[in-house]
């Protein structure tokens, strides 16, 4: 069954554009983007909230999402979020 992630990054104050390119400049977004299983993954910025940043991803199974969570940019946007981020929402939804 595929899987809907609603990531929802809440940053340090006026670090959300950092974070952003930090994200895209190690290649994490792509990387994500071209694992086996993946269908969506894409960031959003909030009109309501300058320090909020909400990542959308779209899984083809519960498989590829524990596949995803032990690649190695995942690993590292582990690192970039504690440099980063005060605080993460995650959200997922089986897709029928």
């Amino acid at each position: 069954m595929k899987q809907f992630v609603e990531v929802h990054y809440f940053v340090k104050d006026g670090k959300r554009d950092e974070f952003y390119s930090a994200i895209l400049e190690s290649g994490i977004a792509e990387a994500s983007r071209a694992e086996e299983g993946n269908e969506k993954y894409d960031y959003y910025f909030s009109p309501n909230n300058e320090n909020e940043v909400l990542l959308i991803e779209l899984w083809a199974s519960d498989e590829a999402v524990q596949e995803h969570g032990q690649s190695p940019h995942f690993k590292e946007l582990g690192e970039l979020k504690q440099q980063y981020v005060a605080d993460v929402v995650i959200k997922r939804y089986e897709v029928t």
